[in-house]
C-alpha cells in the first residue's frame, strides 16, 4: 500500500522489546534503525506525492530499504 508505515516497531511487533533494547545499548544498530526509518519516511513521502521518482530510483530505494531491514533483523535474531 501506497504510504504505509514500515518501522521497525511495525514490521516486527513481537520484537519490540528487542528493537527498544538494542537501540539504548548497541551504537551499530541505533544508527543502522535511525538509517532505516529516514528511508522509509523518504520512501513513503514520495508515495504520497505520487512518486515523483522515476520507477529505477524507487526501487533503488526500497531495496536499500530491505536491505537494512534484513541486517536489522539479524541482529536482533542474536540478541536473547
Amino acid at each position: 500500500m501506497l504510504g504505509e508505515n514500515h518501522s521497525l516497531i511495525n514490521e516486527f511487533p513481537s520484537l519490540s522489546t528487542k528493537i527498544e533494547a538494542l537501540n539504548k545499548s548497541d551504537e551499530l544498530f541505533k544508527a543502522k534503525a535511525a538509517q532505516y526509518d529516514a528511508l522509509d519516511a523518504e520512501i513513503r513521502s514520495l508515495e504520497l506525492q505520487n512518486s515523483p521518482a522515476d520507477d529505477a530510483t524507487m526501487h533503488e530505494l526500497k531495496q536499500q530499504r530491505a536491505k537494512l531491514k534484513d541486517d536489522l533483523y539479524q541482529c536482533l535474531l542474536r540478541v536473547d
